[in-house]
């Protein structure tokens, strides 16, 4: 079936040389300076930790933060090119193998240089790939299980699924979330077998008994995969009440959503739009987006393999139960919900298909600005200082590029962050 998408198949010429442009912008980005956030200066403290050692009651050493991409710090730093040039230029390549992943599973389905444009304007993609942080590798991991299991499918090749289990528990080891990759690979595995899994299992009731080995197997790793850490947090959470828990939690990740929608952060609008009316417009459009892919994972329009809706339904469950608000959450399975999306029948209607056009130019003139503004800010190290973070490290920043902090905003210096700045710009 032929991919529909609100865009003449003429434009596909201009979609490829788009997509060419915006890789090149995005390698461009390999020349901006070290990227510092919060999670980052953790992985960095702990890749120190790891490395050359720390006291065991340090936050590195107690740290829940999966090993995963600290691993691949660890690497760099062996091979002596950890610098912000080589982080940024790695996260690029698991970005665009993560994409090609996805494209490969979805095939004729939808327009690939249509869905690598959506996909590489996405303004979340645009911030945290140029970030020392895990959203990227997990993508890779994530994608290239996903796609491992699809040539499974299509080839009947147990190399094939071995190799989508090895991804998934690389994945799981990048980010603790990757869980959900598990129960949806099993899933998909009776899925395709379900006639045979049927009669195997009204024969041979072991079946069963193997299954709950399994279960148990994974709960003994679950300290190890850090698994426990995460669930701590959500049970301390829930002593103010599963009520609110639910509800905060709610109100946060449908305005994650309706960010990604809007294809910019809400703080940027709710500044200009009247107070509570702002953030109840982004929690509407989030929740928008979740029905609208609900609506296409159940129906037949998405045509999305089974272990691909499983895996994004179980995704979803984790974040909606996580109490905390970033939009950087949905990063890991961005690839996947702009292809589900673009399966939308935009052309099966006249209004339908000039609002899906309408939106589109919407979409990537917001991407093209935030693609403009990222690179703008990163080759300009004065705005770089006040603008990365939001101008928490303004001072480290102004200290390393300057030799002097420059604001008069305070003399505070996080030694911690300059030498990081210091040993990996």
């Amino acid at each position: 079936m032929n991919a529909i998408a609100p865009v003449n198949p003429g434009m596909n010429k201009p979609f490829r040389l788009l997509t060419i442009l915006l890789v090149l912008v995005y390698l461009a980005g390999c020349f901006t300076p070290l990227h510092i956030h919060f999670d980052s200066i953790r992985y960095f403290n702990i890749k120190d930790c790891l490395e050359h050692g720390c006291p065991p009651d340090s936050f590195a050493a107690t740290d829940y933060l999966p090993y995963g991409y600290t691993g691949l710090l660890i690497g760099l730093s062996k091979l002596g090119i950890l610098h912000s040039f080589t982080i940024i230029l790695v996260n690029c390549l698991y970005l665009f193998a993560g994409l090609y992943f996805v494209q490969k599973i979805f095939g004729p389905l939808i327009n690939p240089f249509l869905y690598v444009t959506v996909a590489l304007l996405s303004w979340t993609v645009i911030k945290f790939v140029a970030h020392p942080l895990s959203e990227m590798q997990y993508i890779f991991f994530s994608m290239a299980s996903l796609y491992c299991f699809h040539r499974y499918i299509k080839n009947k090749s147990y190399g094939q699924l071995g190799l989508s289990f090895l991804f998934a528990i690389l994945t799981v080891l990048t980010r603790a979330v990757g869980i959900s990759l598990i129960p949806a690979l099993f899933l998909g595995i009776a899925w395709q077998h379900r006639a045979e899994l049927k009669r195997i299992i009204q024969k041979n009731k072991a079946v069963l008994l193997v299954l709950l080995v399994l279960a148990v197997v994974l709960a003994f790793f679950a300290k190890q995969l850090k698994i426990l850490d995460y669930t701590s947090l959500l049970t301390n959470q829930l002593h103010h009440g599963v009520g609110g828990f639910l509800g905060e939690n709610l109100k946060n990740h449908f305005r994650e959503l309706g960010e990604l929608l809007v294809n910019m952060p809400s703080s940027k609008l709710l500044n200009v739009l009247p107070s509570p009316a702002g953030l109840v417009l982004f929690i509407v459009l989030g929740i928008g987006v979740f029905a609208w892919l609900l609506y296409l994972l159940c129906t037949k329009k998405s045509e999305a393999p089974f272990h691909i809706k499983m895996y994004l339904l179980f995704y979803a469950l984790i974040i909606f139960n996580w109490p905390y608000y970033d939009p950087r959450f949905w990063v890991p399975v961005l690839p996947l919900i702009v292809a589900i999306l673009l399966r939308t029948p935009f052309n099966s209607r006249p209004l339908l298909k000039w609002l899906g056009r309408l939106f589109l130019v919407y979409f990537m003139a917001t991407g093209a600005f935030a693609i403009g503004y990222a690179l703008y800010t990163g080759f300009r190290k004065e705005e770089f200082a006040k603008k990365q973070a939001s101008g928490v490290y303004r001072n480290e920043y102004e200290l390393y590029f300057f030799g002097k902090v420059q604001s008069d905003t305070g003399r505070v210096v996080d030694q911690n962050v300059l030498d990081i700045l210091k040993k990996y710009d």
